[in-house]
């Protein structure tokens, strides 16, 4: 399997001093996912995760949404002329009665690390139906379930600005690759009490939030009904998206919306929050599930 990260000679200026240097860079490969045998996609990522990031991108497409209709992930063997395995193949085999939306497997999506699905002609064509309303009071399954269970018996999801704010901190310092490389996204998981859960880092963050969830597909965690989604750099449809189809309350992060993402989440009730900074923060959609102090809290 390819390595998340790799060396690259630099040449390297420093106040006019001239040096070259072996430098770390994020690996990015591309990944062909097989739905049953099928050609379904083909994304930029970087490598690890590879069957959480094709079982959270089936999620995000309305294909899956609970563990035991997952049969088998593996690599494709005589990926090459030569028939090595490359491991940037990988085949989602469903289990048995899981109906396949036609259209997953007509578009042959090609995916880049930059803006996640590319080329689709209408937004009716990237819209998919969520298996789960946005549930505020509902308890998700699985094992996140433990870490929001006592909260969720205490009423509707209710989130205190401050715990927003220190979220981004909490992020960052869980990027181990981040560090060495300056270059990855991640996207992490937290409780509505600020505990983080899981964080996943890849090259595009729509990667990492598949990444996400993947895994809690794949530990029947879903729907995450009382989850905190917090992605690095902007958020885009396709993240609210991603959110909304796993049936996650409130995604988080630390640059814009896009309109459309901000049309999404008012439709179905998602909470977005955007320009996530120190104490500053915008609140797009959504802002019932934010405890607001003071009718000069919305200024």
């Amino acid at each position: 399997m390819g390595r998340v990260t790799e060396r690259r000679k630099v040449i390297r200026i420093r106040d006019g001093a001239v040096s070259a240097r072996p430098d770390t860079l994020v690996a990015e490969e591309p990944l062909e996912i097989r739905l049953n045998g099928k050609p379904l996609a083909i994304t930029m990522r970087t490598p690890g995760d590879d069957f959480a990031l094709a079982a959270g991108f089936l999620v995000s497409e309305g294909v899956l949404g609970a563990a035991d209709e997952l049969r088998n992930i593996v690599y494709c063997a005589g990926a090459t002329v030569d028939g090595s395995n490359t491991y940037n193949v990988v085949d989602v085999q469903t289990a048995p009665g899981v109906v396949i939306p036609d259209i997953t497997l007509e578009r042959n999506v090609y995916t880049t690390s930059s803006c996640g699905l590319c080329g689709k002609a209408s937004l009716d064509a990237v819209r998919t139906t969520a298996r789960w309303a946005i549930d505020d009071t509902g308890t998700s399954a699985g094992s996140v379930a433990s870490a929001t269970s006592a909260a969720s018996a205490a009423g509707p999801m209710r989130l205190e600005p401050e715990l927003l704010a220190a979220l981004p901190d909490r992020l960052r310092a869980a990027q181990r690759v981040f560090d060495r490389t300056g270059g990855l996204h991640a996207a992490a998981l937290f409780s509505e009490d600020g505990e983080l859960l899981d964080v996943r880092e890849d090259v595009g963050r729509h990667n990492a939030v598949d990444k996400l969830v993947g895994r809690a597909l794949q530990n029947d965690a879903l729907p995450l009904s009382r989850t905190i989604l917090m992605v690095s750099g902007r958020a885009s449809f396709e993240l609210a998206q991603k959110a909304v189809m796993a049936g996650i309350p409130v995604l988080a992060a630390v640059s814009a919306p896009s309109s459309l993402a901000v049309d999404l989440a008012a439709e179905t009730g998602l909470t977005l929050v955007g320009f996530l900074r120190g104490s500053s923060m915008n609140i797009y959609a959504g802002d019932h599930r934010i405890a607001l102090r003071t009718a000069a809290s919305l200024g």
